[in-house]
């Protein structure tokens, strides 16, 4: 068999296996890459509300990537919930030296149940970590809160990735816009918007009709790390992410798993 290739997950780990480390490496599973990862937080965590989290000291989030490099050769990573200020420097200070490989940062700052999941001091510091991404993936929230203005319509949603584009240097910027509810949504469709210096696509799927969507911003970034991974050139790679996650919504529609915002289906399990 062929050797995989390797992507690295930085993020927190999910109780309830839904979001997470353990979307990230269920999506790294499904292309075929194998996953490692650095735990940054742990959660107390459900599909109904995250309970409690406990944030990993740096100096450990620092070893456990350290670790990983110095043995496996990671082609690409991706962040997800880095919790303090301070593991965000250290992922800045790791990506600067170029050994995280192609880098997708997911800035997740507040749970879909309306939890903080970082720290006021760590928005400033992802400013210098957007710089090393290859792409970034805020939602519609994350962008108006790092922009310091609301997000309405998708012209809002256009204007907010360039801007977002301009101001930190990463090489793509993807405004998703999953949890829109402005005056655009009417169409049916779930639309991300995705920037570059080149051009600007919309990223368009049907919207599932299903409360289970748990992860999907997670699993959008890991795909994307996956993609990149394999080879992928990132306008080939966002394309390809925002189908997959759709395809592990839609599969996953009518599951009834907890009594909130329940998982997707990354790897096709089939029904007993």
């Amino acid at each position: 068999m062929t050797t995989p290739p390797v992507a690295m997950t930085i993020a927190g780990s999910d109780s309830g296996g839904g979001a997470g480390l353990q979307a990230d490496l269920r999506m790294f599973g499904a292309l075929g890459v194998h996953g490692c990862v650095a735990v940054t937080a742990l959660t107390a965590q459900s599909t109904t509300e995250v309970r409690d989290v406990l944030a990993t000291p740096a100096a450990m989030v620092r070893a456990q990537i350290e670790t990983v490099l110095d043995d496996l050769p990671v082609r690409a990573a991706k962040t997800g919930m880095l919790a303090t200020a301070d593991n965000v420097r250290v992922v800045t200070d790791i990506a600067a030296t170029g050994r995280l490989g192609r880098l997708v940062v997911d800035p997740v700052m507040v749970s879909s149940s309306g939890h903080r999941l970082l720290d006021a001091d760590a928005e400033a510091a992802y400013l210098d970590l957007f710089a090393h991404a290859v792409i970034i993936t805020p939602n519609q929230r994350e962008a108006a809160a790092l922009l310091g203005r609301p997000i309405a319509s998708r012209a809002e949603q256009r204007a907010a990735a360039a801007e977002l584009g301009l101001r930190t240097g990463a090489t793509w910027v993807v405004v998703k816009g999953g949890d829109a509810t402005g005056p655009d949504e009417h169409d049916g469709d779930v639309v991300d918007i995705a920037w570059s210096a080149d051009e600007v696509l919309e990223l368009r799927a049907p919207r599932v009709g299903t409360r289970n969507n748990h992860g999907t911003g997670c699993s959008f970034a890991a795909a994307l790390a996956g993609l990149l991974a394999i080879g992928d050139a990132p306008r080939d790679a966002l394309p390809r992410a925002k189908a997959l996650v759709h395809d592990a919504i839609a599969r996953a529609a009518d599951w009834e798993l907890g009594a909130g915002h329940g998982p997707i289906d990354h790897l096709g399990w089939a029904a007993p």
